[in-house]
């Protein structure tokens, strides 16, 4: 069955053969919803079955006026014999069966009155199993035995009388996939005791009857078999036909129909194999063949692999192991020996195996979740004893049992101090024990505050201290447990610095009009080539995924600009040609010798189109984003970061920029900005300019950021002074403006570069680098004089340190 959760029906009546409890179909269905079976529908079975009544036909004749009709007198223990006409082929005088009188109302909405049929009045409607809702037979009206009163209510005649619950289960609750497994719970919360048909198994110690030979013991650990001859096929009792209609299971034939009947009353799939169609009378267990086949009970040819497992006789499979039984061995009319199976398959083989097919069923629903392997050979024997009773049959004396070592479920020691604390309610460890018992959970008390709990086979679930004290939670009752409001110290947590430190680096790009973007780790190899990486290149170096999803998600991605062009193009595809995105993410290097990547914290930027887009067009045109919109994006963000003293180099392009600028501070290198070269960009599709950031942001977490610092505003002016210098390529700007701060002169308090130029009238190799210095005074207002002096001085340094020349501006 797909999906999360499984629909378990069963009737009240037949819940009370397992457990007496007194409860109404209402409060029975609160109770189990409140023990975490949730009840989804409950459904009175004899709803529009109060005017339908026993009725005989006396009188069967033909209709005057049509061929196929028939006109009858019935009688239904009225005063006088009703006049129905009927099209069923079987209505016959002396049959007794069922009548709808006029004003039913019956479950399929239809509503029965007198009418003329062919000019003949029709007092009634004579029905059919399909026309009360009881099943699908509906070639002839019903065909009732025994000696029933006429006019007798058919819910009573019947037992019909009789409420049917749909419970949604959880896939941890494999146990509940049964009618013995609700009563089991209901017991538990009654007090009362839980009755099963089987208390007494025979021990199976072999036949030669037939052989059983599992080959795979790893997927098939407990494998039991019995074989019956003088089998009668035939339909089932009316009693077994209706439970399972109110079930929505179709009957088929006695033998289908107990085995069915036994799977939800235990919870334990069965099949029956035409044991004369079973080559050599041989069962083998084995996984499949290459390339073998074969066609299931639904008529479908299923291709299978080496990984799922089979049920073979000594030629070829006859069924897909804990899923559907295959054609070749189907139980048929003519069958007169049967072999039963009960076995207990691994849930993962079972769960991959109807994954794979797209097969799923009851059976494999029960086997997925893990059943009670302890639990096949009662199923079993339940099903042999319906079958001695129900198709006359005769069982072989013993059968087969191949059982593995099965480990028991490790007992769990249960605190009654940890379990009062848990629920806020006072328990002992009797009542503790006496609610782990009701659900046959043993228990052995260890000490006044230790339990030894033992949890069944049946209970795939409970693991550890906290499952039991659940089931403790469910067996009192949730609305039971008092409510509290819990304590709340009254402190600040600790925050994570890098993680502050992300979220204030996506505020500050927001509020810079950029879009965040989250992409896959996973990216394809092929977008290193793309990049124009040379083959040595570090960032080639990355970690492989053994299962990808796709293929374009192969390796770990060791940096984001690949992903962030692929949302450009993206992009660009669909018309929006302006765009600011970025993305904070990990990127992953692999080390030697070590199992782990190191992950790497980063920021990447991209940007591209106009500079001003949207509503902005008229007043600021089309002009284009450049390299400086994005030098400012930079020195913006690490000035709000509180980040000084940054140097900005120009460095040796790498394989996809033209333009290439190192972010540093103290030798420190913490990014890099610049433009995507032309031929990377015609790879990835985009006909316009990109401009990237990369920034490394555990390098920024390292840093320590300038302290806050406040003052009142000055009431003196600040004035600005503008120097030139010619000076060597190889000279950086950033040294220059490191050079005039240390100086620690006079009234400059800040220093900019605000212009580099090579070109006409300057020497080739060297390059003008113009310098804007500010100087100001919170205690005067500065002359020319005084700011004259400092300049100068600043003028000599520069001149002297870096061999420069003084360019007139």
């Amino acid at each position: 069955m797909p999906g999360h959760e499984y629909l378990m029906k069963f009737t009240v009546n037949w819940l009370k053969k397992y457990v007496d409890a007194d409860l109404v179909p209402a409060d029975l269905a609160e109770r189990l919803t409140m023990l975490g079976l949730e009840v989804d529908a409950v459904e009175d079975l004899a709803a529009g079955l109060d005017k339908v009544v026993v009725a005989r036909i006396a009188v069967a004749e033909k209709h005057p006026n049509a061929d196929k009709l028939s006109v009858c007198q019935v009688d239904f223990g009225g005063d006088e014999p009703a006049v129905v006409v009927c099209g069923a082929p079987n209505a016959r005088s002396g049959l007794l069966t069922a009548m709808a009188l006029p004003g039913a109302k019956l479950k399929n909405g239809l509503k029965v009155k007198k009418a003329k049929i062919r000019g003949q009045a029709s007092a009634g409607m004579l029905c059919s199993f399909r026309d009360l809702s009881m099943g699908e037979a509906h070639e002839g009206i019903m065909e009732l035995e025994g000696d029933l009163q006429l006019g007798l209510p058919m819910q009573e005649a019947l037992g019909l009388n009789d409420t049917m619950i749909e419970v949604d289960l959880t896939p941890n609750r494999p146990d509940c996939t049964s009618v013995i497994g609700v009563a089991r719970e209901v017991a538990g919360i009654t007090g009362k005791s839980l009755k099963k048909p089987i208390t007494e198994l025979p021990k199976l110690t072999g036949t030669d009857a037939f052989a059983i030979e599992v080959r795979d013991p790893e997927l098939c650990p407990r494998y039991v078999a019995r074989l019956l001859k003088n089998v009668k096929i035939g339909p089932s009792p009316m009693w077994l036909q209706q439970i399972l209609e109110a079930v929505d299971l179709r009957p088929i034939n006695n033998v289908v129909d107990i085995t069915n009947f036994v799977m939800l009353e235990y919870g334990q799939p069965l099949h029956a194999f035409d044991f004369q169609k079973l080559a050599g009378g041989t069962v083998v267990v084995r996984r499949a063949e290459a390339d073998e086949k074969i066609t299931t009970l639904d008529g479908q040819e299923r291709q299978l692999d080496d990984q799922m497992l089979l049920i073979c006789d000594k030629e070829k499979a006859i069924a897909v192991a804990g899923v559907m039984g295959g054609q070749n061995s189907e139980v048929s009319d003519s069958t007169t020996e049967v072999l039963l199976e009960s076995a207990y398959f691994e849930p993962v083989s079972i769960r991959k195996t109807s994954s794979r097919l797209n097969l799923h069923t009851d059976a494999s629903y029960r086997f997925e979740r893990g059943i009670d392997p302890q639990l096949a050979p009662q199923a079993l024997e339940r099903v042999v004893q319906l079958m001695i009773e129900l198709c006359s049959a005769t069982v072989v004396e013993s059968g087969i049992d191949c059982c593995v070592d099965i480990p028991a479920p490790a007992p769990i020691t249960l605190r009654v101090s940890r379990t009062c604390e848990m629920l806020g309610m006072d328990f002992t460890a009797t009542d503790i024990q006496n609610f782990l018992n009701g659900i046959e959970i043993q228990t052995r008390e260890i000490d006044q505050d230790s339990i030894e709990v033992h949890p069944p086979s049946f209970r795939v679930d409970l693991e550890r201290e906290v499952d039991l004290i659940e089931e403790i939670a469910r067996l009192q009752g949730y609305n039971e447990i008092p409510t509290t409001l819990p304590v709340v110290p009254m402190s600040f947590s600790e925050q994570d610095d890098s993680r502050a430190i992300r979220l204030k680096i996506g505020s500050l790009m927001t509020a810079m009009s950029f879009n965040e973007v989250i992409n896959y780790s996973f990216i394809s190899s092929r977008h290193f080539d793309m990049l124009e990486m040379a083959a040595d290149d570090s960032l080639r170096s990355t970690v492989k995924l053994l299962n990808p999803l796709t293929e374009d998600q192969g390796v770990m991605r060791t940096t984001l600009l690949p992903g962030l062009l692929e949302n450009i193009r993206h992009n660009l595809n669909r018309q929006n040609v302006d765009g600011r995105l970025f993305e904070v993410g990990k990127v992953f290097h692999p080390k030697a010798g070590q199992e782990l990547p190191d992950e790497v914290m980063r920021l990447s930027a991209v940007l591209t189109g106009r500079r001003v887009p949207g509503s902005s067009l008229y007043h600021h045109g089309e002009a284009k984003i450049d390299i400086h919109d994005l030098r400012g994006a930079v020195e913006q963000l690490l000035s709000e970061l509180r980040i000084t003293g940054l140097v900005l180099e120009e460095e040796q392009l790498p394989s996809f920029a033209e333009l290439f600028v190192t972010v540093k501070k103290k030798g420190r290198v913490l990014g890099v900005f610049g433009k995507v070269n032309a031929k990377v960009l015609k790879h990835f599709g985009i006909k316009q300019d990109i401009y990237f950031l990369d920034l490394d942001i555990d390098q920024l977490l390292a840093l320590d950021s300038a302290a806050i610092k406040f003052a009142p505003l000055s009431k003196f002016p600040a004035v600005k002074w503008d120097l030139a210098l010619v000076v060597g390529d190889q000279v950086g700007g950033g040294d220059m403006i490191d050079t005039i701060m240390a100086g620690k002169e006079s009234f400059i308090t800040h220093a900019e570069i605000f212009d580099v130029y090579r070109g006409d009238k300057i020497e080739k190799g060297k390059k003008s680098v113009a310098i804007r210095i500010t100087y100001h005074s919170d205690k005067q207002t500065l002359d020319d004089e005084m700011v004259g002096t400092v300049h100068q001085r600043i003028i000599d340094t520069l001149l002297s340190r870096y061999n420069g020349q003084l360019r007139e501006i």
